[in-house]
């Protein structure tokens, strides 16, 4: 049985949280593990995150606002709780999003110290974006602090670990802890500001929705500057006391398969576009392992869930959020209870209200309230400047139904939907009418501007030979608005992915652009 919703857990710092969650596992407890398969336990973790932090403290200030550009790994955890323990605040930087949107984003944060890995940054080929950040922020690598650490530096992080809450800062529940950046999918990125009581009430709400065992064992691929990987592959196991395995891309997928079988994960972290192709090329045996997959970021494609049952009977557990919510607002059950195409109901202390939208019927724009909700923004406008909300609601920009079970289907972006002939059209469910006519391609449904009708709508594709008439014959099969219907579809040999694995649809917008000119 899943525990109840703890508030009191909120009134921790998440350092403060690691040091509860090793003293109920026991210090000796195996909990975190990467590629390097050099897996640490509890008293290993705090003492590497004590000995490295003391060491960022003496090169940072005080509720300082640090920099972490790293693959999701155990250097990038141990980084981050040791930021944690002395009192900084750790800006997640999406290493994939280019230099642009990066100093972009350390503006807005006000940032001044980078903290990343020279291994890192050579795996990745990422010298040229180091270059230009080298010019502009004081830019330091993980192997140079652990050569500077000397004997006296690990005699002082022994007894710093021994008795750590009288070394560590002493940190409001309320302040922040993290800084993410919005992915950036419909605009300019912004800054997220989250406390360390909106990550551990996070936590505390998944774990009172869904049974976690402290012998499961988590493997996530997904990165640490997205907040799913943040919260659900590196906070999430090591406060829930279940093993963590962190790996530092969603994209080798025959290695994630065979991995999942090797290390015989009970939890695998995905979106729907990396989950689908895990299935495609998992052979027998390689998903047996697993008691269910969590999926987030994007729907859920019924070929992808229908798929995993059927090769590997492995249930997928739909969920939705936002990085404003740390991220998790709703969430499915691996049980009776999940109800596939819907995203779940409400986790545990999370208020709701719609509003409605002329035009839609059968829903409403979602907003939501709750201790998971952030701290504010931060914009480029008013660096290093929290723009809370007023009233503590979170506009979602999403267009939701509830059943009366308490049931939500996401029915789009409202943003995703276009007026044409004077009614809104669900961009995603053309998206979705496209999918279930071609089930193994991409496609993305575009809104453009259309003198007559008011707007029109294209699908991009990757689907070479996707004909308009062989969509039109599905929606009149199925019973579909042909008002939906795209005047066109244009071939795109690869769809634009953001490094989250959701579609880049401000670059999916200037491909359709481009090519209807």
């Amino acid at each position: 049985m899943a525990k109840q919703f703890d508030y009191s857990r909120t009134r921790l710092s998440l350092f403060e949280a690691l040091l509860d969650a090793k003293k109920k596992f026991g210090g000796k407890k195996i909990i975190i593990e990467d590629i390097d398969r050099n897996p640490l336990d509890y008293d290993k973790v705090v003492l590497s995150s004590m000995v490295l932090g003391r060491k960022i403290a003496k090169v940072t200030a005080p509720n300082e606002v640090v920099g972490l550009l790293i693959a999701s790994s155990v250097g990038a955890v141990v980084s981050f709780f040791g930021m944690m323990a002395f009192g900084r605040t750790a800006a997640m930087l999406n290493f994939t999003a280019g230099h642009r949107n990066i100093r972009s984003a350390c503006e807005a944060a006000q940032i001044k110290t980078i903290i990343t890995a020279r291994r890192f940054i050579a795996h990745a080929g990422l010298e040229p974006l180091i270059a230009v950040l080298d010019k502009h922020f004081n830019v330091i690598y993980l192997e140079d602090i652990r050569e500077s650490i000397s004997a006296i530096d690990k005699v002082r992080g022994l007894s710093d670990a021994t008795f750590p809450k009288m070394v560590i800062a002493k940190t409001d529940p309320d302040a922040v802890a993290v800084m993410l950046f919005t992915s950036g999918t419909e605009g300019a990125p912004k800054g997220v500001a989250l406390s360390h009581a909106n990550l551990l009430a996070n936590i505390e709400q998944v774990a009172a929705t869904i049974d976690l065992l402290p012998t499961y064992l988590t493997l996530c691929p997904l990165p640490i500057f997205h907040s799913m990987g943040l919260t659900g592959g590196a906070l999430l196991p090591l406060i829930s006391g279940m093993r963590g395995f962190l790996f530092p891309s969603p994209l080798q997928s025959k290695v994630i398969v065979k991995l999942v079988k090797e290390i015989e994960a009970s939890i695998l972290f995905g979106t729907d576009t990396f989950i689908n192709q895990y299935t495609r090329v998992a052979d027998e045996g390689d998903l047996s392992t697993l008691k269910f997959i969590v999926a987030g970021a994007e729907k859920v494609k019924p070929e992808t869930r229908d798929l995993l049952m059927t090769r590997f009977g492995v249930p997928i557990v739909e969920g939705y959020g936002a990085t404003e919510a740390s991220p998790v607002i709703a969430i499915n059950t691996p049980d009776a209870k999940n109800r596939p195409g819907t995203v779940g109901r409400f986790v545990p202390a999370m208020q709701w209200k719609l509003e409605s939208i002329p035009g839609i019927g059968g829903g409403g724009r979602l907003y939501v309230k709750g201790p998971n909700v952030m701290k504010g923004y931060v914009r480029v406008d008013a660096p290093g400047e929290i723009q809370p909300y007023a009233d503590g609601w979170h506009d979602t920009g999403d267009v939701v139904s509830i059943d009366d079970e308490g049931y939500i289907t996401i029915r789009g972006r409202l943003k995703r939907f276009a007026k044409i002939g004077g009614e809104m059209v669900s961009l995603t469910a053309v998206e979705g009418y496209a999918t279930a006519l071609w089930p193994n391609n991409t496609h993305v449904a575009i809104s453009l501007n259309d003198p007559k009708k008011g707007e029109q709508i294209v699908l991009l594709s990757d689907l070479q030979n996707a004909e308009k008439s062989a969509l039109q014959n599905w929606y009149r099969a199925n019973g579909a608005s042909e008002l939906s219907l795209p005047k066109r579809i244009i071939y795109a040999k690869e769809i634009p992915i953001l490094g989250t694995g959701k579609v880049d649809y401000v670059n999916s917008q200037k491909l359709a652009e481009a090519s209807v000119k």
